[in-house]
């Protein structure tokens, strides 16, 4: 029998709002086909079951036959799909637009060249305001193929001009694709290499990306081929942690929608992860202040319910939004009130664990954790430290195990778990060994855990600031900045050295940012 996760009829059906369950029936109910009456019957015994069972729904609908159901099947899903076009058709500028060349196809077929021309002339003027380029272009040739092959009597002065407007959007398209496939390879090569680890890597990356991206764009440019230059060089600077290189063009990414604000609700999700690529570019520059009013904005903008219409956008404004407001309580040093929100984030986590990957899931956790230790719950750290661990077979984001199993590490020494921490500490020796990538941070207080059982309590203060120095060296470097943005291990060894919390230190830090 089929399950959930491998029918498409049965998982598109559960997706179904009750408004959109509703729009089906009146969808349907129109029809007044026999074999309407049939399909509706099997939508109801679906929607009636929590997992698909074919068999119990040929008992329950004796006039349901095994031999029509993979047909009924398919026209249901057909069915549903059509629903979901009409139903959706007035958030989707680009689903109006097609219909409308439908309509002009059946236009041109019925002879009324004049009538089908109006029509496209309409789709081009649309589609060129709201930034769909590929749509025009197929108004534009559909024109052509009138103009060329009946005469109209529009001919006149048209040709040259259709040539021309057909060649600019041509161009256009061609610069947007270049640019689209160029992001995509550098987000890809992100996603694959992850971050420059020396000079050899960031000369590697620079000529890659010298080689797919141009150094500039001309002023005629329209939105997509901007964008698309903006996110390559987002992806570039990420790699090469140019942090201040990647907020600049961030801003210029999320500027793009503020001088359209059109796009911002047609082109929901790519504002969306503009704002949080900026609010991550402010974060690792502890520009707090800039920080705030973003996350404001994506906060102010996510308040709107109209744009969590779709479960892609309310997944992403979930994600975005609870990981920046995690992040405003680390650059605010507010760990016990952070604390506070876990638990309404968990709720939440559970609700869309379905759809988010595993890998988005346990970066929550290590933020979870980190709020924990910050406010020195230390076993609640562990706690969720342990389920990224247990993890073992993830190679995605080998840097987030790691980082996991420092502060792991860190987690259980001031928790004062002697014997454990032993134990922690030969796992994550074999763990580092294995490592394709180990950072100076991360080798350097794992050297230190690893004998400070042998030092005598009295020099551990010294053992503490000798550390301090050594990680201080390290952070300076143009290609060590990022471990430091996972764990704070400066302030914590600044808190052991004075004698205060952790939270007091970053709290006397915060004082400073800008």
């Amino acid at each position: 029998m089929p399950n959930k996760l491998s029918d498409p009829v049965f998982q598109l059906l559960k997706s179904l709002t009750q408004s959109e369950k509703r729009h089906f029936r009146l969808f349907t109910n129109r029809q007044g086909s026999t074999e309407g009456l049939k399909f509706l019957q099997l939508f109801d015994a679906f929607d009636a079951q929590e997992q698909p069972d074919e068999e119990r729904v040929l008992a329950q609908v004796p006039t349901l036959k095994r031999a029509q159901l993979a047909n009924l099947k398919a026209n249901l899903y057909k069915q549903l799909l059509a629903s979901l076009r009409l139903y959706h058709a007035s958030q989707n500028t680009d689903i109006q637009l097609h219909e409308q060349l439908d309509y002009a196809r059946v236009l041109y077929n019925k002879g009324f060249y004049q009538q089908a021309l109006r029509m496209l002339a309409r789709v081009k003027l649309v589609a060129q305001q709201a930034e769909l380029p590929h749509v025009a272009l197929l108004a534009i040739d559909f024109e052509k193929l009138i103009e060329s092959q009946y005469i109209t009597r529009s001919l006149q002065g048209r040709a040259e001009a259709l040539a021309a407007e057909a060649t600019a959007t041509a161009a256009h398209l061609s610069q947007q694709h270049a640019l689209s496939n160029a992001s995509l390879r550098l987000y890809g090569l992100y996603l694959q290499a992850g971050h420059a680890r020396n000079q050899v890597d960031h000369e590697q990356f620079t000529t890659y990306f010298r080689a797919h991206v141009p150094a500039s764009i001309g002023q005629g440019s329209g939105f997509w081929e901007k964008l698309y230059f903006y996110q390559a060089h987002v992806w570039y600077h990420t790699i090469n942690q140019d942090f201040r290189a990647c907020y600049r063009y961030a801003q210029k990414w999320v500027d793009l929608f503020d001088y359209q604000p059109d796009l911002q609700e047609s082109q929901t999700m790519l504002y969306i992860k503009g704002l949080h690529n900026l609010l991550a570019s402010l974060f690792n520059l502890q520009y707090y202040s800039k920080f705030k009013e973003v996350l404001q904005a994506l906060e102010d903008f996510g308040a709107n319910q109209t744009r969590r219409a779709t479960p892609n956008t309310e997944i992403l404004l979930f994600q975005y939004i609870w990981t920046n407001r995690i992040n405003a309580c680390f650059l605010e040093a507010r760990f016990t009130e952070g604390v506070e929100i876990i638990p309404e984030l968990l709720e939440q986590l559970g609700q869309y664990k379905a759809q988010l990957d595993l890998h988005r899931t346990l970066v929550f956790y290590y933020k979870i954790a980190c709020l924990y230790f910050g406010s020195g719950q230390y076993q609640q750290a562990i706690k969720y430290l342990t389920r990224i661990i247990d993890h073992k077979e993830l190679s995605l984001r080998e840097d987030l195990q790691c980082f996991a199993r420092i502060l792991n590490l860190v987690a259980h020494f001031e928790a004062g778990q002697d014997a454990e921490l032993e134990y922690q500490v030969r796992s994550v020796y074999q763990f580092l060994g294995k490592m394709n990538d180990q950072q100076p941070m991360q080798v350097a207080v794992f050297r230190f855990l690893r004998r400070v059982g042998n030092v005598a309590p009295g020099q551990l203060r010294e053992e503490f600031i000798k550390l301090k120095a050594r990680l201080e060296e390290i952070a300076v470097q143009p290609f060590e900045r990022r471990p430091f943005l996972y764990f704070d291990i400066i302030s914590w060894l600044e808190s052991k050295i004075s004698g205060r919390s952790v939270q007091d230190v970053m709290q006397q830090k915060f004082l400073t940012m800008k």
